[in-house]
């Protein structure tokens, strides 16, 4: 099978993950069970603030449990130190502007006592849920989650230690605005018109290579005018799904731009922060079946989605595979068209020709896993639903 999904690709999100599981001094007994649960997309409406992260995490129960973090945030002389240090060199604010954390900055920041990242004491959790441990799993399940956050956008840091984006690039351009004190900069000597035509045309430079991720959304200076209807968020929030679309389109080549009504749906709710609530109301769909058809999209894209909505005649071949290798299970083996079911795990052939796995959750059929060409290599029993 292939590997499981980590959290953290890029070096501060990175960070933050491993702040949370040695300097925040956090049960290590706990969080390999929130990594889990992170896996599995049962966090939904996750949100981050001043200081402050909430989600609602489903578990066992009907209704989902309700986690609010807060996070230590910092004092005035601690805000001072962290931007003489961002003040210190032209590059640090150019960096964040362009969605980059120098790590530079954040081994000077720790050095002058202003550490972006959590530290013991910094976190305090709170759930709704019965387990009385620090953290539970819902609660660790929302702090693995945070790390896609922080890749997408280090200003999350920022935010969790009380001061967003705008307020921190003004106070940033602020420190680095000249005094009347000091002398005026020598004008640039350029070329001439003469010099600038004769010069050789250089060759053009080759094509970047495709990134790994999209870049996050310019800031805007001004909001919409109030009576368009649209908001900085949204059009923010439109910005990054255009971005996240062209690479797509750029990595995998694929005809995404065909994508069907509720295939775009599914894409744009499987987005990390994405507001599900909000985009299932404005589809006027079911909460709980976008959020299945976004896990379905995140382990597979469209054939996932595919694999969660379609019921076809495969023939009794890859079926008659897919019972045996079933039959080691603990109960009857049903099969109907493409499904392979045992208890609370069922196996779906695509049209694609790869198996997908799906389990039993509050009466509803989840995604579990990245699909396979075998179905020997999703034939394991499901987890025990009491301790989830």
């Amino acid at each position: 099978m292939p590997p499981r999904r980590t959290f953290g690709q890029r070096w501060w999100g990175r960070a933050w993950v491993e702040a949370l599981e040695q300097r925040a001094k956090l049960d290590p007994n706990r969080l390999p069970r929130g990594r889990t649960y992170a896996r599995k997309g049962v966090v939904d409406q996750l949100a981050i603030s001043a200081g402050e992260i909430t989600a609602w995490v489903r578990g066992s129960r009907p209704d989902p449990y309700r986690v609010a973090i807060r996070m230590r945030q910092f004092s005035a002389e601690e805000w001072e130190k962290l931007l003489d240090v961002a003040g210190r060199r032209l590059g640090h604010a150019a960096a964040l502007l362009d969605g980059e954390l120098p790590e530079e900055l954040a081994v000077q920041s720790r050095e002058a006592g202003a550490d972006l990242l959590p530290g013991p004491g910094d976190l305090r959790p709170r759930c709704s849920c019965p387990d009385s441990a620090n953290p539970c799993k819902h609660v660790a399940a929302v702090y693995y989650l945070v790390a896609d956050e922080v890749d997408a956008d280090p200003f999350v840091l920022f935010t969790l230690r009380g001061r967003g984006r705008d307020e921190v690039l003004a106070q940033l351009r602020e420190l680095r605005t000249p005094s009347a004190a000091r002398p005026a900069r020598a004008p640039e000597v350029g070329l001439t018109p003469k010099k600038a035509y004769s010069r050789r045309i250089a060759p053009l430079p080759p094509l970047p290579a495709v990134p790994g991720e999209p870049g996050p959304p310019a800031v805007l200076d001004l909001d919409p005018p109030a009576r368009s209807g649209l908001t900085s968020a949204a059009l923010a929030a439109l910005a990054a799904d255009a971005a996240s679309l062209a690479l797509d389109l750029l990595q995998t080549r694929d005809a995404l731009a065909d994508l069907t009504f509720a295939e775009d749906l599914a894409r744009r709710a499987a987005r990390p922060g994405a507001d599900v609530f909000g985009l299932a109301a404005a589809a006027e769909v079911a909460p709980s079946e976008l959020i299945v058809s976004a896990q379905a999209w995140r382990e597979a894209g469209r054939n996932g989605l595919a694999a969660l909505r379609d019921v076809w005649n495969p023939g009794p071949g890859p079926l008659a595979v897919a019972r045996a290798e079933l039959a080691e299970l603990p109960g009857e083996v049903k099969v109907w068209r493409n499904r392979v079911t045992v208890g609370p795990v069922q196996l779906r052939y695509g049209r694609d020709s790869r198996w997908y796995r799906f389990v039993r959750v509050a009466g509803q059929w989840w995604p579990d896993g990245p699909p396979a060409e075998q179905p020997v290599d999703l034939a394991y029993p499901a987890e025990d639903a009491s301790t989830s």
